[in-house]
């Protein structure tokens, strides 16, 4: 538990709930705009999902507002330096999407073509050209693959303190060791926001707490059909000979990834076995799994040293898709979760979203079809490029 901080103030005029790259890029961009906002989180920042992310930047997406909101987040990463002014470790190796079979080659052809449409300069590319690429790979099987050069990765723990630094320089008040035990309401509209730690009046909040979204909506009758689902990551000992510009390469078919992490690799891939539910605790019963996958696609890395791991959340929601939006049974309940494993990626330009969504001014992209009332509608917006 982080140790608790500063007193909390009696009121805001917002209060952020959660600590990860959600929660800091909203007060970030909130208190640029001079909004008064106090973000709480009940351990560390960062100490959620954010912190345990692979730390994939990308735009490759089958979905139109996916691949918008991803490509102004490429281009708030590329500049993070500057602005909010924070190193956090951007590599624009890009992202490669390993191929084998004949209905993902199609699909991502409509989606490469859909990414070029919004300036994504994504390509399909051939077989030999993606082992150029990425000299591990092999596999007569490989049919194609899906390749864009400003893709990589960053350090989620690096842009969650650039948020926050920034947000308190601007005059965000941030409060960790603070858990949020209830909002109250009356008359149908938010009137504060009770802690551990405190009561802070409020008529507006802003529910980023990830995998654990769906208690924070329930307090003030808000479904948000967020289920958190773990995913677990591998480190292995150094590799000699790794190329400095290895993308981040995702076998598509089977879900296994990998990237460069100092002088080894950081490796991931989904466990189809793996039940719902908040534990963390890590296990190697998926690693079988794993090492396959990569004796099959890289057999180099099969054959390299585990030097450890951890396991994160994943916030699912029923089509693998974001819930971005303003409540409509109770006033100013304004929520941005359930990113299904690409939250990371598009926290800045959901910070922007969420701060428009507060002033009440357009954000860049309609994110109207991200509202949480699609579930009860059955208007679900499925995102192909999940892994």
């Amino acid at each position: 538990m982080a140790r608790p901080s500063a007193p909390l103030p009696v009121r805001a005029s917002v209060v952020v709930i959660g600590g990860g790259v959600m929660g800091t890029s909203a007060a970030f961009h909130l208190a640029e705009a001079g909004v008064d906002v106090v973000l709480v989180e009940r351990d560390a920042l960062g100490s959620g999902s954010t912190s345990r992310a692979a730390g994939g930047v990308r735009a490759q997406f089958s979905d139109a507002l996916n691949i918008q909101i991803a490509h102004r987040s490429l281009a708030a990463f590329r500049d993070f330096a500057r602005r909010p002014g924070w190193d956090i470790d951007l590599r624009q190796v890009g992202y490669l999407f390993v191929l084998a079979r004949e209905a993902d080659v199609a699909a991502f052809e409509q989606s490469v073509a859909l990414q070029n449409e919004y300036g994504v300069p994504s390509r399909m590319i051939t077989a030999a050209r993606a082992r150029e690429l990425c000299p591990l790979l092999a596999g007569d099987d490989i049919l194609a693959a899906a390749f864009s050069p400003q893709d990589g990765h960053a350090t989620p723990e690096a842009v969650v303190q650039g948020y926050a630094s920034a947000a308190r320089a601007l005059g965000a008040q941030i409060r960790v060791g603070c858990e949020v035990l209830d909002i109250g309401t009356a008359g149908g509209e938010i009137s504060e926001v009770v802690t551990s730690r405190g009561t802070i009046r409020t008529d507006t909040v802003i529910c980023a707490a990830g995998a654990w979204s769906r208690g924070c909506g329930a307090m003030v009758g808000v479904n948000l059909p967020v289920t958190p689902l773990k995913r677990q990551i591998l480190f292995t000992e150094p590799i000699d000979g790794l190329p400095a510009d290895l993308p981040m390469t995702i076998d598509f078919a089977s879900t296994f990834y990998f990237h460069r992490e100092g002088p080894g690799l950081l490796l991931g891939m989904s466990d189809p076995d793996e039940q719902p539910g908040f534990g963390l605790e890590t296990t190697d019963d998926w690693v079988p799994g794993l090492i396959a996958a990569a004796a099959r696609r890289a057999p180099s890395i099969a054959d390299a040293g585990i030097r450890g791991g951890w396991a994160g959340l994943y916030e699912m929601t029923p089509d693998h898709n974001a819930i971005i939006g303003e409540a409509t049974g109770v006033s100013r309940f304004i929520y941005a979760t359930g990113f299904s494993g690409h939250g990371f990626l598009q926290g800045p330009a959901v910070g922007e979203i969420v701060r428009d969504i507060v002033l009440g001014r357009p954000a860049f992209v309609d994110i109207s079809p991200l509202h949480a009332d699609r579930f009860a509608d059955a208007a679900f917006r499925p995102e192909f490029h999940v892994v």
